[in-house]
């Protein structure tokens, strides 16, 4: 596969020295082939199969058939000029029900990946868990069970022996806040339980799976491969309308974001957190040492962003609070304002500036990186199969100028990865929104690089921001 372009560009805005560039994919989302060589079911195989859940009752076949098409994805990536490729690994393909011994054809492929990644000069970064918990865990009360997070370890374990001498990127979660609320709490994701209170077990156990997982890799991984640890956490940045709702905000800023900077950064679940669920639940799925464990040290920190989060008070401060944070009471959250994104995000470039400034007061010396940001928009492929998608080139543009004013006000960002590499399933919407730098056209599984891929690769080669043409 040819490169995208060749002739060098001069920055607009040049990005420091060394700053990596990257895409993401999630497994579930491009894999497809979700019963090949011993892979078991995961929550989202079943809750794509229930009626209603998923659009169109879409599921996670064919997705993008990367389990095939693997070698030709990673060549895309080579082609684009990018230098890190995110992905995550099925843990229904490493362990069937969630347990037991490896399966080696799941561990097999992940073998093949990293190899052609590295053979391509692509630095890999592995998440273990990206939203498909086996179905047998999930039988036995999901994250909700104290035992997930053992499990989850164990699994840690397998992968960190398996590819830790040429995987040094690692990261545990991808959104827990998403595992946790949207999945057992309003049920908008797998495995689409409406239970406030196991909401807030699944962030606790997430969380304690994280601590134990990172001290299985360091524990498993050759000390001479140096392992980078992290976690990637979907951060909300949380506006107040007007004065006098800061209460709003430090409820929803509470369940959004300190829920998990707490016991990962400072000492604890906030306590103004648990007064605020007291309602709910008294904490006492917390054990003694845990928050020690969830306090393992990182090497670096993953942040999503896609939009920004409005609130104001209101006047009943015991009213229920429609949404998926368990427990919220008193709080209005506002629609969002234009322009929206084609799935009717609001877009707000500077949100991501505030939000990398604020991390960044709180964990000074921690090294971060935006692991997911993008936009879904309706594509129109022209006569020649070109893909004019400017208003997807126009919101990377705005948000890695962004990204590059946190940078010049003092946030150690030491990378940036697109959502996503190409057109995927999109969970429950289906395959009905189209996040892609690379279109796909799923009937014949045809590639084709949009003009917003093409001017990342500039970007990427250029080492910052440069013209739209």
């Amino acid at each position: 596969m040819s490169e995208t372009t060749t002739a060098p560009v001069t920055p607009l805005l040049r990005f420091p020295e060394g700053f990596r560039w990257g895409v993401a994919t999630a497994a579930f989302q491009i894999e497809g082939h979700t019963t090949a060589d011993g892979r078991g079911q995961s929550i989202w195989d079943t809750f794509a199969a229930t009626p209603g859940k998923v659009l169109n009752g879409d599921g996670g076949d064919p997705a993008c058939e990367h389990y095939v098409r693997y070698r030709e994805d990673v060549a895309l990536i080579k082609s684009l000029g990018l230098t890190d490729y995110r992905f995550s690994i099925a843990w229904p393909r490493i362990q069937p029900t969630g347990s037991g011994p490896a399966n080696e054809a799941g561990l097999d492929f992940y073998d093949r990946l990293v190899d052609e990644l590295l053979g391509a000069g692509i630095n890999p970064v592995a998440t273990l868990y990206h939203w498909d918990l086996p179905q047998a865990l999930e039988d036995a009360g999901g994250w909700t069970n104290r035992e997930t997070s053992y499990r989850f370890a164990e699994y840690a374990e397998i992968m960190a022996r398996r590819l830790g001498d040429r995987v040094r990127d690692w990261s545990t979660l991808n959104e827990p806040w998403c595992s946790a609320y949207l999945g057992y709490v309003n049920g908008h994701h797998a495995p689409g339980r409406t239970e406030p209170l196991a909401g807030l077990q699944a962030v606790h156990h997430l969380m304690l799976g994280h601590g134990l997982a990172v001290r299985a890799i360091r524990d498993s991984v050759p000390a001479q491969a140096s392992p980078r640890i992290s976690v990637v956490l979907n951060l909300a940045q949380v506006d107040p309308v007007g004065e006098g709702d800061e209460e709003a905000v430090r409820k929803v800023d509470g369940l959004s974001n300190r829920v998990f900077l707490g016991p990962l950064f400072h000492g604890g679940y906030p306590e103004d957190v648990k007064d605020d669920t007291a309602h709910l639940t008294d904490w006492s799925f917390v054990q003694d040492g845990d928050e020690k464990i969830i306090a393992s040290p990182l090497d670096w920190l993953g942040i999503n962003y896609y939009t920004t989060t409005r609130v104001r008070v209101l006047e009943d401060a015991e009213a229920p609070t429609p949404g998926p944070l368990p427990g919220l009471r008193g709080v209005e959250q506002l629609p969002a304002r234009e322009p929206l994104t084609g799935i009717g995000w609001e877009q707000d470039p500077s949100g991501l500036v505030r939000l990398l400034t604020r991390v960044s007061r709180d964990c000074p010396e921690l090294p971060l990186f935006v692991t997911e940001n993008g936009a879904a928009f309706p594509d129109t492929v022209a006569e020649d199969g070109s893909i004019d998608d400017i208003e997807r080139l126009a919101y990377y543009d705005a948000h890695l100028r962004a990204a590059h004013e946190a940078i010049e006000q003092g946030v150690n960002l030491r990378g940036y990865f697109a959502w996503s590499l190409m057109d995927n399933y999109e969970w429950a919407f289906g395959y009905s929104q189209r996040f892609g730098l690379t279109h796909v056209d799923y009937e014949t599984q045809t590639r084709t690089v949009k003009r917003s891929g093409h001017w990342y690769s500039r970007v990427a080669r250029a080492g910052g921001i440069v013209p739209i043409d």
